[in-house]
Parts: structure tokens; C-alpha cells; sequence
């Protein structure tokens, strides 16, 4: 642990991952804010982080017209990155290769619901094609689709980009900007009414604050509960493996989603695959404990039906991670708490988070430097809307 610099901050975010990092070096982007900013991080390593464990994908398949464009602006962020980075030629280009994502519909209503989606998205200017089980076997004909009725894919600014390096980025030029990273561990959180006047960090110190920004991923329930909040995110497992092929495709795999409920897509030489357990319950935050049977009992089963030349394959890395898993509704949680509004929260992104970063920092950054969102209007993700019983629609949810 090392200690803060200062007795007060008017920004503490609390976890320095993905959305601590986006939301700090967006607050040193807005023209109007001059602000101290504290980043306060239980583990410095990110070992168990979420954004250690993501499969670094974006898409712009959702069936929300705002998750739509938060992906669109993801995918400029990323193509433009270094000119969003400063422009230095130290920073590097990410690339974002464009495979895209395959849903499959192996029946007529899930069909329906994937071409009310490519309208949608068509109409945002997505390149999604609504595609028939003869249109996709032309385009891939490894796959076996005896069972699919239709699907949806995009080729244009959809795939696989190096998140890793995005999250390096934020977190290197925020603190190039002045933001403070410490590593501790907040206790308690102090209120006065309806708010925050304080952190207390795992040494004992007592940092005051003007605002406190929730960004602590699966733990964003203990860590609103130190306010006296609640926010319905809880940590869910979700499985990823590596493989190689024994006869590798003749051309990219796209993300494809099975209605097994594994996905796969191509990695390199290799190949990804991932799913949830079949039981997804909520689980420990420190509970990272891997079931070695879901391999043989539904990923490669499923790969192998979906796929034949996948029947020989070896699994060269596997890991577990977390998801910030929203049980309300499985989409972000944004905003001010109404009993409490300088504390914000930006969290239960359920699996989008990594690919929604760009925007959803971008937009918290404003919500503190000007009190509303400028660039994309979020509300609709208002963590109040679980008090209210409102859910975000979204049928696209991995």
C-alpha cells in the first residue's frame, strides 16, 4: 500500500481498472474540469480483474438503439486511437479486425428477433446483414447448419481489438495528466444526508471528496453498500478456453454464437471459445475455482457439432473470470444515486464492459464536469431505473 499525496480529492474513483482508468482520463479531456483526481486500487497487479480476463471483442449487434451507438463510438475510438491519445507516435494503432459477430437461429422466433435487431441497426448505419442458412454456408461452409434457420452477421468495425492496450493507455496517460493512483483498499465510505463526505482507506486514512465514482467492477455492490446503496451487480463465472485445431480453417471464424449458448471465434493461429456454466449462479467475489468438466460436457461438444473439423482439437490455455453481472436487467448502471448524487456509479455492465469504455467513460466524465451527458445522451441507463422497476430492453445479451 502506498499512501495519497493529499487529505482531499474533488474526484475518488474507487477501482482502477477499465472504467476507474476511462472515467480519470476522460476527466483530464473536459475543457471545463481542473479538478484533483484520486484512483484508489485494491490490486495493482489486476490479477482477478474483469478487464485481465475479457476477450477484447466489440459489436455493434444489439437490439437498444443506445447500445447501438455507444459500439459505433467504440469503434472510432479504437480506429482513431492514437490521435484520441495525444497523437504521439508512442502510442500505438489499434487494430480492429473486423471478423464480426455470426448469431445463429436455430428456430423461426429467434429468427424474427434477429432481423427486428439488423433493422435497428441498419438504420444507425451498421452493416449487419440478415443472412439465410444458404447465405451463411456460402460464405462459411465449414459450418454445420442442419438446424439453423437464419442469422446475423457484420463485417464492418465488429471483432477483435488489443483491450489490453487500450486499459494500459488510459491508466498511463491519466496519470501523464495528473491523475493519482493509489494502492489501497476502501473500508468505509462516510455520508452526511444525502452525501458523501469521505473515504477511509484499509490504513485507517480519511480522504474527503466532493464526489465518488463506483467503478470496482463485481464488487460494486460492497462497495455502494459502504454508502448505505444498493445496486443489484454480483460476480458471475464466465469460462474461456484456447485451442488449437489439428485442421485449421481455411479462413477467419467469425465470433459465433451457438444456440448451445458457446460462442467461438478465431485468435490468432488458434481459436477461442467461452461460455457460461449451465448453473450461473452468483459467486464470491474471490471464488475463481475452475470446473474442468464444462470442456468436455459443453464446449467442445458443441464446437465439435457446430463445426465438424473441430472434432480434433486440444485446449492449449484456459481461465475463469468474473463478470460484473447486472441481475436486474444485464445492462449498464449509470449515474448519480438519487439519495445520494455525488456518488456515481458505472457498473453491471454484464460483458459489455470493455467494448463500451470509450463511450460510458467519456459520459460519466461529463456527468461530473458539466452534471449531464453532452456526447451521447445515457440516461437511459440510470441506475435509478432499478428502483423504479424500469429494465433497459436489450434481447442481444451474450
Amino acid at each position: 500500500m502506498n499512501s495519497p499525496a493529499r487529505s482531499s480529492y474533488d474526484v475518488v474513483i474507487i477501482g482502477g481498472a477499465i472504467y476507474g482508468s476511462s472515467v480519470a482520463w476522460w476527466l483530464t479531456q473536459m475543457e471545463s474540469f481542473d479538478g484533483t483526481v484520486l484512483v484508489v486500487e485494491r490490486d495493482p497487479t489486476y490479477t482477478f480483474a474483469s478487464t485481465s480476463h475479457t476477450n477484447s471483442c466489440i459489436r455493434q449487434q444489439f437490439s437498444n438503439a443506445t447500445n447501438i451507438q455507444v459500439s459505433q463510438f467504440g469503434a472510432e475510438f479504437i480506429r482513431n486511437f492514437r490521435k484520441y491519445m495525444g497523437g504521439s507516435e508512442e502510442v500505438p494503432h489499434l487494430t480492429l479486425q473486423s471478423y464480426g459477430y455470426m448469431y445463429l437461429a436455430d428456430t423461426p422466433e429467434f429468427a424474427t428477433t434477429l432481423k427486428e435487431a439488423q433493422t435497428i441497426q441498419h438504420s444507425l448505419g451498421a452493416a449487419t446483414k440478415h443472412m439465410s442458412r444458404d447465405e451463411i454456408a456460402a460464405a462459411y461452409p465449414f459450418y454445420q447448419l442442419d438446424d439453423i434457420v437464419a442469422g446475423n452477421h457484420n463485417l464492418v468495425n465488429e471483432g477483435y481489438f488489443d483491450g489490453g492496450t487500450m486499459f494500459d493507455w488510459f491508466k498511463r496517460n491519466a496519470r501523464a495528466n495528473g491523475v493519482e493512483y493509489v494502492h489501497a483498499e476502501v473500508t468505509a465510505i462516510t455520508r452526511n444526508g444525502d452525501s458523501v463526505q469521505s473515504v477511509t482507506l484499509n490504513d485507517g486514512t480519511v480522504i474527503a471528496c466532493a464526489t465518488v465514482v463506483n467503478a470496482s467492477g463485481p464488487r460494486a455492490a460492497a462497495t455502494a453498500q459502504m454508502a448505505g446503496l444498493d445496486i443489484p451487480v454480483a460476480p458471475r463465472k464466465r469460462y474461456t478456453f484456447i485451442f488449437d485445431a489439428a485442421q485449421p480453417l481455411d479462413r477467419d471464424l467469425p465470433l459465433t454464437i451457438d444456440p448451445s449458448g458457446v460462442h467461438m471465434r478465431s485468435e490468432g493461429k488458434y481459436y477461442l471459445a467461452g461460455c457460461p456454466p449451465d448453473d450461473d449462479l452468483d459467486v464470491a467475489y474471490d471464488d475463481f475455482e475452475f470446473d474442468h468438466s464444462i470442456w468436455e460436457n459443453k464446449v467442445w461438444p458443441a464446437i465439435a457439432t457446430r463445426i465438424p473439423q473441430f472434432e480434433a482439437i486440444k485446449v492449449i490455455n484456459e481461465w475463469v473470470g468474473h463478470y460484473a453481472y447486472n441481475t436486474f436487467d444485464q445492462n449498464a448502471l449509470l449515474g448519480r444515486a438519487e439519495t445520494c448524487p455525488n456518488f456515481i456509479f458505472v457498473n453491471g455492465f454484464s460483458g459489455h464492459g470493455l467494448q463500451q469504455s470509450p463511450a460510458m467513460g467519456r459520459g460519466i466524465a461529463e456527468l461530473i464536469a458539466y452534471g449531464e451527458y453532452r456526447s451521447l445522451d445515457l440516461s437511459a441507463f440510470d441506475v435509478n431505473r432499478t428502483a423504479r422497476g424500469q429494465h433497459f430492453l436489450e434481447t442481444a445479451v451474450i
